[in-house]
């Protein structure tokens, strides 16, 4: 009890402790007679009177004067041993945030404003100016706000700052952002102005040298993925291809990178889209909504996907320019209600200024029900500066301390895309899921059709169009094979150390909830099933527990892939689409052992063939 009275803030925790705890009143108080009565002496009287004026004067001291601030949140004039113990606690809060740090000067660790005089602010930030050059590191005043006092005529201020570290080694932080939306939306368009740094002339230049094939060009409406970067310096400056000429110059001069995923918006494409979605892990997700067509299309399905895959999302209203303020309000108001419906439960956050948009990164990062909306034009520009200054601030959703437990792994490669290159050979693209992957290494790919893994050395990798030595767990690259044969490989596949010794599967079970369907679910229908960067249909073999299943309802479900085994991991999200029907789960068991059964279910196939030629013959 006596060390919860010295621990407190003075009188108001001895108060708290005297109310809570009756039975303790009488030991604080002095002793009592039998009768209740306290018996108190001339000399305890004038202690408490004493500590009656010391409360009074305390009270009336803390109305007009502001909160004292520790010495630590000031940064004036530190001592040589001070300053070496901020730069170390500087250099441990850039290996948390994986290179980047904001630091709140003139407010305590509660949360309250204190706020600092205009001369201790500006020591305070050249200290930390001296803090982040001794560690490799650049500050960034990101916003600054006055605090008010009665008795206080000199204003006091509080301020953000953001500590960003100069890239070494191309050891920049990457976060993947999936640009989802209905068709004509204006998501290529929005890209194209942001990573060439030019606005759009209202017909669609800007979104020209995304496009990778003819029919894209000539349609203007994306069919398949591909990849744009935004780069962003020590000093939190834009770096695009207005700047630089090449994707190696953007890489080197940047510390932060931002990959956009460009998804297709048609219905027809719809499974290419879930396969940026599941196979390439987004950091977060960016919905594109037309001001002047609102919610329509596939923007409901889009914003449903992302939502079952956990994926946090963000909205842009885009074409603000072809309609009136009030054609925008009305979206803004269609997209917010749509948001907090049960289904999504989301908190919608209009961003209208700077300080709402460094307020918007910083929340959306923190709890995944804040979803910021954005509205802009990509051909008069405005407010396009609040989504730079919003990819800018956001910080990554992994900690140091997972990314090193994930680099421990035994190294496993997503194969996503597969190419032949002139002179290099064949090429394949994906994500490094764990471990670390360096030039030179020997590992295995598979399963074939067949369930087999085959041996292979990765020859060079090129991360973000640029090459690199080491791949580690997280990143998305390019490995050369060279002359291992192309035919032998399908999306699908996985590289994986020769030490993983992994396993294939035919069949697997998956806790499931079927979000719609027309008749009823039961054994025998087929599915395409999504799980990663697996895309295979497959065989509902049986429900546990139950005969048939209906929209909204859950069960323990055991699938059959029909062409291949594949290679799954345990917990594994799970999306499962036919027509209609949808679905999401995630993977509870694997059966390897029915790939046996398989292979003797074609053995004896083949057996009834060959008698019924001989019956023939």
């Amino acid at each position: 009890m006596d060390a919860q009275i010295s621990g407190g803030t003075g009188v108001g925790t001895t108060a708290n402790i005297r109310s809570n705890f009756p039975n303790v009143r009488s030991n604080l108080q002095g002793p009592s007679s039998g009768n209740g009565r306290r018996m108190t002496s001339k000399k305890t009287r004038s202690k408490k009177g004493k500590r009656r004026k010391r409360r009074r004067s305390k009270k009336t001291k803390t109305n007009k004067t502001p909160p004292y601030l520790p010495p630590e949140l000031k940064l004036v004039n530190p001592t040589h041993y001070r300053f070496e113990h901020l730069a170390t606690q500087l250099k441990w809060r850039l290996q948390e945030g994986r290179g980047e740090a904001v630091y709140q000067i003139g407010v305590e660790d509660n949360g309250l404003l204190v706020g600092l005089s205009e001369g201790d602010m500006r020591a305070s930030l050249k200290t930390l100016r001296r803090m982040a050059e001794k560690v490799g590191a650049d500050i960034t005043l990101l916003r600054e706000r006055e605090v008010d006092y009665d008795s206080d005529r000199n204003c006091r201020k509080i301020s953000e700052v953001l500590v960003r570290k100069v890239p070494d080694d191309q050891q920049f932080l990457d976060l993947r952002v999936a640009v989802l939306g209905n068709v004509d939306s204006g998501k290529s368009t929005l890209l194209g102005v942001l990573t060439q740094g030019e606005l759009d002339n209202g017909r669609g230049r800007a979104r020209l040298n995304l496009f990778r094939h003819l029919h894209e060009i000539q349609t203007g409406r994306t069919s398949s993925i591909s990849f744009e970067i935004l780069g962003f310096n020590s000093k939190g400056e834009v770096v695009n291809y207005s700047d630089s000429r090449t994707a190696e110059e953007i890489c080197e001069s940047s510390s932060k990178m931002i990959t956009f995923i460009d998804l297709a918006g048609h219905h027809k494409y719809l499974k290419t889209t879930i396969f940026g979605l599941t196979s390439y892990c987004p950091d977060f997700a960016m919905l594109v909504v037309s001001a002047n067509t609102g919610i329509a299309g596939t923007t409901r399905e889009h914003l449903g996907l992302a939502m079952a895959l956990k994926v946090p999302i963000f909205i842009v209203v885009s074409k603000v320019d072809l309609c009136a303020k009030g054609t925008v309000e009305r979206t803004v108001r269609q997209l917010e209600h749509v948001l907090k419906l049960p289904g999504c439960n989301k908190v919608p956050m209009l961003v209208a200024s700077p300080d709402d948009a460094v307020t918007a990164a910083q929340q959306f990062a923190q709890s995944s029900s804040i979803t910021p909306i954005f509205t802009l034009s990509s051909v008069s520009g405005e407010s396009l500066d609040l989504l730079k200054v919003f990819f800018n601030i956001l910080p990554p959703l992994s900690n140091s301390k997972e990314q090193e437990e994930l680099m421990q792994q035994l190294t496993e490669f997503q194969v996503d895309e597969i190419y032949t290159v002139p002179d290099v050979g064949t090429v394949v693209g994906g994500t490094l899921y764990s471990g670390v992957c360096r030039e030179g290494e020997r590992l295995v790919v598979g399963p074939t059709d067949e369930g087999r893994f085959l041996r292979l050395k990765v020859g060079s990798i090129h991360r973000n169009r640029s090459a690199c030595r080491v791949l580690r767990a997280g990143q998305a690259a390019t490995l050369a094979l060279g002359n291992f044969d192309r035919s032998l490989l399908r999306k699908g596949m996985v590289m994986v150390s020769l030490k993983m010794n992994p396993t294939i599967c035919w069949q697997f079970e998956a806790a499931i909830i079927l979000l719609f369907h027309a008749k009823t679910f039961r054994r025998g229908f087929q599915v395409t099933v999504h799980v990663g960067n697996v895309r295979q249909t497959a065989t509902v073999e049986c429900l546990h527990g139950k005969e048939e299943l209906h929209t909204g309802e859950r069960a323990v479900v055991c699938f059959r892939f029909i062409k291949h085994p594949e290679y799954l991991r345990m917990g594994a999200k799970l999306l499962f689409r036919e027509g209609v029907t949808k679905g999401i789960g995630h993977v509870t068991s694997l059966l390897p052992d029915s790939h046996d059964q398989n292979q003797r279910e074609i053995e004896r196939r083949r057996k009834e063939g060959r008698r019924g030629n001989d019956k023939l013959s």
